[in-house]
């Protein structure tokens, strides 16, 4: 017998923080948050292939410094979605990267969540949203948010609890992504908060830079701590800001990636020209469509 082989290919896209206000700590030990989450055209590629046949679940990457084993989040994903329909799969993932990791864009948590969405269209889509962003909360706080089509969310709680964001004005469109050499790990990140705000979140918030536009704020109460360690992230935002065309500059998430919003008559030619003169070739950078739609193609 010729098994019955499907896959399908989607766009796995990162995301920026607009705005990132950290409201203290919960009860289960992450931290109550209140973020504006927009993605952009910066993206992976996720092809997930399945087959009738009996098998296991393996992940093939592009970047050899991504785990291809079960602490990959895309591969738990697939493992729980493989329980929450009570069915072994046979499941091949392919990841070619263009986010990179430990940089605050949510590469690992939108490549979750594109393998819990490419496996319920595969297998006939037994499962609903809701039910795919219950999933995605078990494996990481951003996953859910990559589940949905938004563009733009609201996410509070630890970050799983979302809905589509309604600004008072239309957000920017586009912004200019600076990624250093080093990572910034998350849990760290959070833990040096914590160590920062000594159980009053009040001590930190007073220190984070807060920038108003029409749409809404700008701000990430995670500056505070990552800049006291990592001196060339606030001297790269306030480079940034010094240049024309750019109309504020801001840490997305944890980081180590920075972004500049563009304003519209910004010279992008330029503005990525100094860039490439000020910072090194192991220095990520990227001009971004802001609320870009991921593309699918299935074959």
């Amino acid at each position: 017998m010729i098994p019955h082989v499907r896959e399908v290919t989607l766009a796995s896209p990162a995301k920026i923080n607009l705005f990132l206000r950290i409201l203290g700590r919960r009860a289960d030990g992450f931290h109550e948050l209140e973020t504006l989450i927009v993605k952009i055209s910066l993206a992976d590629t996720v092809r997930v292939m399945v087959s009738d046949l009996p098998g296991d679940i393996s992940i093939t990457c592009d970047n050899p410094d991504i785990p291809t084993g079960a602490d990959n989040l895309a591969h738990r994903a697939a493992t729980l979605f493989s329980q929450a329909i009570n069915r072994q799969i046979n499941c091949r993932i392919y990841l070619k990267k263009n986010i990179p990791s430990g940089a605050g864009l949510g590469g690992g948590s939108s490549n979750a969540a594109t393998v819990l969405l490419a496996l319920n269209k595969l297998y006939g889509e037994p499962l609903n949203l809701t039910q795919l962003c219950y999933l995605g909360a078990q494996i990481g706080s951003d996953v859910p948010v990559f589940v949905h089509g938004w563009p733009a969310a609201l996410c509070t709680g630890r970050g799983e609890l979302i809905s589509p964001a309604n600004t008072q004005a239309p957000l920017p469109s586009h912004c200019l992504l600076i990624k250093p050499a080093f990572p910034v790990p998350t849990p760290w990140a959070y833990k040096a908060y914590a160590e920062m705000a000594q159980g009053d979140s009040q001590r930190v918030t007073a220190l984070a830079r807060v920038r108003q536009f029409a749409w809404g704020e700008l701000r990430n109460d995670l500056e505070p701590p990552v800049f006291a360690k990592y001196l060339w992230l606030p001297a790269t935002v306030q480079w940034l800001e010094s240049l024309e065309g750019i109309s504020a500059a801001a840490m997305s998430g944890s980081g180590s990636t920075v972004f500049a919003l563009l304003s519209p008559s910004a010279d992008t030619q330029s503005l990525l020209n100094a860039c490439y003169k000020r910072f090194s070739p192991s220095t990520m950078i990227s001009l971004c469509q802001i609320g870009a739609a991921p593309t699918t193609s299935n074959n």
